[in-house]
């Protein structure tokens, strides 16, 4: 779902976060290119979402202290950035598949690049504020790493949106993607009861940083930029001598007016989300994640009705013990996941988009939760989902960020296959947009 690449289509409307709006019956007829003019800004849910934010910013300030309250506030940013510039990794992989159109993923390149840029002196230098240590997100490698990312790469497809895309199309007003959000959490709880068997009892292998060289963080740096400027010299030869269907265009504010109502350019997306993911690194010492907080708030849930979950082994690990002590106004993933929904929430109405969706088809609802319960079990079993380990993992100079992110694009390909049982339409060459 979060996606600037498809657009508007028939039965979804114009306001619909990209993925949303791609998820349509197959025999919806073709799109136009034509951008519209925003429809006015939704004043009383603008108002709204903004004294949420304070009030929900405020308790997170009181109860938990400065870090996770300026943790939530990022999260706001990065609500608003998601939504205004309909930045997507769901939509963006299926457009390369579906019909080599290579737009988004060439802006996944510059986000990539400049993120690595801002991280390696942050983690070379140890710069920070605070309290903070600096530290990359490195993962091993493993049956774990590759099932997972897989699974997450077929969920994407099914369930409409991204782990990102969940949250700031629920602030947006997609009801649909409650259902989604409902399977991510379902999964990634129990990926967390099943994580010890995939990490202990499969062979794995230790993390691979590229900053393991002579050069440090400078060869780690150098050899991501090789493999970024391989990605993007392969998405012009995907595309050479044939013709792909160009980006629908959401509809945009008019002057000035814009930078506040959105909608913005790719590039302009790509900048903003690594510079904030930056910044959360200087912030709490490690980069931007989303879906560890979908199995705090699943087995928070569960300790709720009577399950042991702190007998699990995932949870007495010593670092996830402390951070399910800390519980959900505290923990940063959670914090921030919170500020996102709200941030979409204000960004969706300030650009008169806020729509509440009442009616899912069946078919959908149920994509929609499968393709959750996929995303969360891979996200948790894979070490993290298209933020935390591909964009965190890329930027950290991680490997398992590169093999993450292959193997995502091989689930896509399969998620493609079986997007129409579930009454869901893919991109055609022959489409005038996608």
């Amino acid at each position: 779902m979060s996606s600037t690449d498809a657009r508007t289509g028939p039965g979804t409307p114009a306001d619909a976060p990209a993925d949303a709006r791609d998820d349509q019956p197959t025999d919806a007829p073709a799109r136009h290119t034509e951008r519209e003019v925003s429809p006015p800004p939704q004043v009383g849910i603008v108002v709204g979402g903004l004294v949420a934010a304070v009030a929900l910013g405020g308790l997170v300030l009181v109860r938990s202290g400065q870090v996770p309250a300026v943790l939530f506030a990022i999260g706001v940013a990065f609500g608003l950035v998601l939504f205004h510039s309909r930045f997507g990794f769901t939509s963006a992989w299926r457009q390369l598949v579906a019909v080599r159109q290579p737009k988004a993923l060439r802006a996944h390149v510059l986000m990539l690049a400049v993120a690595a840029t801002l991280f390696a002196p942050i983690l070379a230098g140890g710069l920070a504020f605070g309290d903070a240590v600096p530290t990359p997100s490195l993962s091993p490698l493993g049956f774990g790493l590759v099932v997972g990312s897989f699974l997450f790469g077929v969920g994407m497809q099914l369930g409409g949106s991204c782990a990102s895309g969940t949250l700031f199309a629920i602030g947006s007003g997609q009801s649909a993607i409650l259902l989604t959000l409902t399977g991510f959490v379902v999964g990634a709880t129990v990926g967390a009861l099943h994580f010890p068997w995939w990490t202990d009892e499969l062979p794995s292998f230790a993390p691979v940083s590229f900053a393991d060289t002579s050069l440090g963080y400078l060869g780690g740096w150098l050899i991501t930029m090789a493999l970024l400027g391989l990605v993007l010299a392969t998405t012009y030869a995907l595309t050479r001598g044939r013709r792909v269907p160009d980006l629908d265009q959401p509809p945009a504010a008019r002057g000035w007016g814009r930078a506040l109502r959105g909608s913005w350019p790719l590039w302009v997306g790509a900048l903003l989300l690594a510079g904030l993911n930056a910044l959360t690194l200087a912030v709490s010492g490690g980069a931007w994640g989303i879906t560890f907080a979908f199995s705090l708030w699943g087995s928070k849930l569960l300790d709720a009705v009577g399950v042991d979950v702190t007998s699990w082994t995932y949870w007495q690990d010593p670092g996830n013990a402390a951070k399910y002590d800390l519980g959900v106004l505290a923990e940063k993933t959670s914090v921030m996941d919170l500020g996102i929904i709200v941030g979409a929430l204000v960004a969706s109405a300030a650009a008169g988009a806020f729509v509440l969706h009442r009616r899912v088809p069946g078919r959908l609802a149920l994509g929609a939760v499968l393709g959750g319960v996929l995303m969360g079990y891979g996200a948790r079993i894979a070490f993290g989902c298209n933020i935390g380990a591909y964009f965190g993992g890329i930027a950290s100079f991680s490997l398992h960020g590169w093999v993450w992110g292959v193997l995502a694009i091989a689930g896509t390909f399969v998620g493609l296959a079986l997007r129409p049982l579930f009454g869901l339409a893919n991109p055609k060459p022959t489409d005038s947009v996608c």
